[in-house]
């Protein structure tokens, strides 16, 4: 009994001490991160830019090893821009790789969902859901942090000593297109396309890569595999990121009609509704309303203004973005604290001015007129798809300012809009 009591006493004594030290660490000075290894969040490269970052005393170890940063302005910006399928994801992602200080990475959870769940992408079980979401946030959390060695364990087959043809869409991102990762493009090729960054740079050196994340000052992701914004909160709240989300949403019935032109295969019994006015007895429902289910969660917490989406959190509707693309852009990088270079412009410019360029025709292109193809599925869709699509969406429609058409000659008057004007300001 006596040692008992002993070690009960030692123990409260130095929980005491290890409180007590903790406690004056955090009031002697400012709050520091140094859990990681690597020049993440240096600054310029691992440069130090002003105001200098604070340090210990000499021969103090802990932060005082590292080039760390304490919680101020110098820290890189992690974007993440959450979306579905053809809802101009693509796009918005674009006029976050133009920057010369963003390295850009185009849906990396797909490698997750291929590996883990690849039947089809839209599972709603719960266990494969909790996967997935688990395999995602963690694969986030290392490529903020410019590890992109995480990545090669989801993608099939395991690249060799580091480097691999099968990244997807490698091509989507400029820094994986240029030095160090790629000698065939020098500084002067600025607008390179997709297929030729693929077939002259071959084979992507994961160890370059993560060199070119580091460099640069930002890191910016979309992804389209995450249902709402709810499932993202513990990589928000992880105090070694400095996370900005921009949920991008669409109308409801645009998503719709484009994936009905895209994924022809899945989306083969909506056609057949289309082409007939007869709806399918087999029809999966679910890919309409799983849409507008994951909206409304999403949309709802954004905008209750959680205290955790404090200064992290901007709604931008495409439509909007389609209308001002330069405008709207503007605004997405005063929220995301970012100056706009020229080559964010000049992308714009030459982007959003329709093309007859074959590859402005590509499913995945950027090339075309934004404004017009905001609202070009009202010349595609079926009354009835439409009334359907209203009838089910109704909610999410008029939360997010989308007005309901009453009959097919509304429908098809393009001089009508059927986007409310409607401000969505970032929670700041």
């Amino acid at each position: 009994m006596q040692c008992s009591w002993k070690a009960v006493i030692l123990l409260a004594l130095a929980s005491i001490a290890i409180q007590y030290t903790a406690i004056r660490t955090l009031t002697s000075k400012p709050f520091q991160l140094c859990p990681l290894p690597s020049p993440q969040n240096c600054g310029l490269g691992g440069q130090e830019t002003e105001p200098p970052f604070e340090r210990g005393t000499a021969g103090g170890g802990g932060c005082d090893d590292y080039p760390y940063f304490s919680i101020n302005a110098t820290r890189k910006t992690h974007i993440l821009v959450l979306a579905t399928t053809r809802s101009g994801s693509s796009f918005v992602g674009q006029l976050l790789n133009q920057h010369q200080e963003v390295f850009y990475l185009f849906e990396p959870l797909y490698h997750v969902q291929t590996t883990l769940i690849p039947r089809l992408s839209h599972s709603r079980n719960a266990a494969d859901r909790r996967v997935m979401l688990g395999a995602s946030r963690d694969l986030l959390r290392s490529l903020y942090g410019c590890d992109l060695y995480f990545l090669e364990s989801y993608i099939k087959p395991t690249p060799m000593n580091h480097t691999t043809d099968k990244l997807f869409r490698r091509g989507a991102s400029r820094a994986l297109c240029q030095q160090p990762v790629c000698d065939a493009f020098g500084p002067a090729d600025v607008n390179v396309e997709e297929g030729d960054c693929v077939k002259k740079c071959a084979t992507l050196n994961m160890t370059l890569a993560t060199e070119a994340c580091r460099e640069k000052r930002h890191v910016a992701i979309k992804i389209v595999r995450v249902p709402e914004i709810g499932d993202l909160r513990a990589l928000v709240e992880d105090p070694r990121l400095n996370i900005k989300v921009i949920q991008l949403v669409r109308d409801p019935r645009g998503i719709l009609s484009s994936r009905i032109e895209t994924f022809r295969d899945t989306y083969r019994l909506w056609r057949i509704w289309r082409a007939t006015g007869r709806r399918p007895y087999n029809l999966d429902l679910s890919q309409l309303t799983v849409v507008c289910q994951d909206f409304l969660s999403s949309v709802s917490t954004g905008l209750s203004h959680p205290y955790w989406l404090k200064g992290k959190y901007m709604l931008v509707r495409y439509e909007d973005l389609a209308r001002n693309p330069l405008l709207k852009t503007k605004e997405i990088y005063d929220y995301l604290g970012l100056p706009m270079d020229k080559n964010v412009e000049d992308w714009i410019h030459a982007n959003t001015r329709g093309s007859n360029d074959p590859s402005a025709k590509h499913k995945f292109g950027t090339v075309r007129d934004s404004a017009a193809n905001a609202e070009s599925w009202r010349l595609k869709l079926s009354f009835d798809m439409v009334e359907y699509t209203q009838t089910v969406c109704q909610k999410v429609l008029h939360q997010l300012g989308y007005k309901a058409v009453k009959s097919v000659e509304e429908l098809k008057n393009m001089s009508l809009s059927l986007v409310q004007d409607k401000t969505f300001v970032p929670f700041l």
